[in-house]
């Protein structure tokens, strides 16, 4: 129990329950708080439960930590309380219509500065949807330097923005200048932006926070990063939890660029607190050329995502156009931040997210339909690190003994989607999943997803690095560490394990602290372990590719998201000279790159061999497949997908 001193009195505190907490003592401490002046949020965490309560006037804790249920009471530290991190350990995730910001997903808001006319703000709606950002930017009332600048099309500009994203299936976001403004953009938009000037309008603050719908605040040109949380605080305390702060650069002495932008803030603000942070670069360069460098420092530096201004012809906007990409320049950034996501353990979101735990209309699947993602593995496996990118965090998943249990477990309808791994940058291609899909025809490849493996040395809560004597992992792991093995625990014994998750279940349950496992962080979290070191692995370029399958019926629910550019075959040649050679040329005729080839046995045929193969599509695509039909013995389309690069 923490001690406070004689006669301590606070203005907030979070009082951590007890887990065998009844409703009636929850009810009474509340009640106790809020007849206290104090305002009470509840935060269900993995862990624990607690009360954050925060008030104008102090109050001894020691009056809370006597009461039933209480297990400790600790004050907050932070001027701001309920969005510091000390009330809230765990990320939180904003949902701004089907659009989740925060967690493991990197969320791309892109649109004009200003909406000009329809055909502009359609025109670029179209292109950012088109290239994967997921919410429509667009202002309406524009505060500008100058009062002959263009000030924005008002209430008319808000209904276009609307406009164009119900035309486009994207929430919409806006800036809101003034408390007058509210109640009528309230009915049309999805999320309120607080731009620079306004980060310290109180009174602004305190309206918005009133309507509970998401807030962006983006960071004032000279504020403090405590500043920047205090005007967070001021929405909070107004009864808005959903807040997601943007970094679009300070001023400085450089006047090279429009303001500076600080990176730092973005790695610093995400320890102070639980709030999903994002940047903008197009303000904090206002050079169109550094707009996609920047977006990439953004997303390295850990930000949850990006808001960029687009246009389609910047020469002839009305307001930015020297910082707003083109088109071409923007869908150029997408594929970038894309292929930067998995080093950050990021995916982009999508919309819909591909995930959704609840079926579609119309699919159907095994008896009892289980909504959950198969895997194999244990819980903490890097298999389930990629559902958890793939799908959203709260999805069920079923962990699996082998490869051919994970891929039952989908066609009786026991999971409805699996996660299986299908190629390693390091060890290659993982022919049990490619010959299972020989095997199981009912099943489709719709999905693709890709993680950095970043091995960690793993042992008990009280192991030390000079503890260990032997090491447990699967075979590929402890190659992947050779030089730390040989180096840093060169006289540890080294174990083969069946599954590097697995390894790390095992020895938590040996309770020696001689016993070490190779696996991800995840493994360690879930298991209660502790990282004795990270990043061992002898070669950071270690990335697994991973296949999501279904079954035929549940698959076009699942494509629906996103559209395919990659197809899996499998075909078998007739045993005569050129034949592959042919095969070939029916891809080379019809300009398909064959990005992936290899042979394999077929079962219960002696020295005959199949082909696994991945294109690149193409509209050539389906003639392709008919001819191959006609002149293969056998073949079959796996599935189409979304390549995860």
């Amino acid at each position: 129990m923490n001690v406070f001193p004689f006669e301590c009195r606070v203005l907030g505190m979070i009082i951590v329950l007890k887990s065998g907490i009844t409703p009636e003592q929850k009810a009474a401490i509340k009640a106790k708080l809020e007849e206290r002046g104090r305002k009470v949020k509840e935060i269900v965490g993995k862990e624990e439960t607690v009360l954050g309560a925060v008030g104008m006037s102090a109050i001894d804790p020691r009056e809370i930590q006597i009461m039933d249920g209480v297990a400790e009471v600790l004050p907050i530290t932070k001027p701001y309380k309920l969005v510091s991190r000390e009330l809230k350990k765990e990320d939180s995730v904003i949902q701004v219509g089907p659009v989740k910001i925060g967690g493991n997903r990197i969320v791309v808001i892109a649109g004009p500065c200003a909406v000009e006319s329809e055909e502009q703000i359609m025109s670029v709606a179209e292109s950012v949807r088109e290239a994967g950002a997921v919410i429509l930017r667009g202002g309406a009332y524009k505060p500008r330097t100058s009062p002959y600048a263009f000030q924005g099309l008002g209430e008319e500009g808000v209904r276009l923005l609307k406009k164009a994203g119900d035309a486009f299936g994207m929430p919409v976001v806006t800036e809101v200048t003034d408390p007058k403004e509210i109640d009528f953009m309230n009915g049309y938009i999805d999320m309120f932006q607080i731009g620079a000037r306004n980060m310290q309008n109180f009174e602004l603050l305190k309206a918005v926070g009133k309507t509970g719908k998401p807030v962006l605040l983006k960071r004032g040109m000279s504020a403090t990063i405590e500043e920047w949380l205090m005007a967070a605080e001021y929405l909070m305390s107004s009864g808005n939890e959903n807040i997601v702060l943007c970094e679009r650069g300070i001023r400085t002495f450089e006047r090279a660029t429009r303001n500076t932008l600080d990176c730092s803030s973005i790695a610093l603000t995400k320890k102070l607190t639980h709030l999903p942070v994002i940047g903008d670069p197009s303000h904090a360069t206002g050079i169109r050329d550094m707009v996609s460098p920047m977006s990439l420092a953004i997303i390295a530096s850990g930000a949850s995502g990006l808001e960029i201004e687009v246009h389609c012809c910047p020469e002839k906007a009305l307001s930015d156009g020297p910082q707003s990409l083109y088109p071409s320049q923007f869908a150029k950034l997408m594929s970038d931040v894309q292929a930067i996501a998995p080093v950050v353990g990021k995916s982009l979101e999508r919309i819909p997210r591909i995930f959704n735990t609840n079926k579609s209309e119309g699919a159907s699947s095994g008896a009892s339909a289980p909504e959950s993602v198969a895997f194999q593995g244990v819980r903490g496996a890097y298999s389930e690190r990629a559902i958890l990118r793939t799908f959203d965090e709260n999805t069920p998943v079923l962990p699996c003994a082998t490869f051919k249990d994970a891929f039952e477990a989908v066609a009786k309808g026991e999971a409805r989607y699996g996660m299986l791994p299908v190629e390693n940058t390091l060890g290659g291609t993982i022919f049990d999943t490619i010959d299972l899909l020989g095997i199981y025809p009912s099943l489709q490849v719709v999905g693709e997803q890709q993680i950095r493996v970043q091995h960690n040395l793993i042992g008990l809560p009280d192991a030390e690095l000079s503890d260990i004597k032997k090491v447990y992992t699967h075979p590929q792991g402890l190659s992947q560490c050779k030089r730390f093995l040989e180096t840093t625990l060169a006289d540890a014994e080294q174990i083969p394990f069946f599954d590097t998750a697995g390894a790390v279940e095992f020895i938590s349950r040996q309770g020696d602290k001689s016993l070490a496992a190779i696996a991800g962080e995840a493994a360690a979290s879930h298991y209660g372990m502790k990282v004795l070191a990270g990043g061992i692995e002898s070669n950071s370029a270690n990335y697994t590719r991973f296949y999501v399958i279904c079954r035929e019926e549940d698959a076009e629910a699942y494509r629906s998201a996103v559209a395919s550019d990659r197809a899996a075959i499998v075909f078998s040649t007739k045993d005569e000279a050129g034949a592959l050679f042919e095969v070939l040329g029916v891809l080379a005729e019809s300009s398909l790159n064959l990005q992936k080839l290899e042979s394999r046995p077929i079962p219960g045929k002696p020295w005959e061999y199949s082909f696994f193969a991945e294109i690149v599509l193409n509209d050539n695509f389906d003639a392709a497949v008919e001819r191959l039909k006609g002149m293969c013995p056998s073949f079959r389309l796996l599935g189409v997908f979304k390549a995860a690069h």
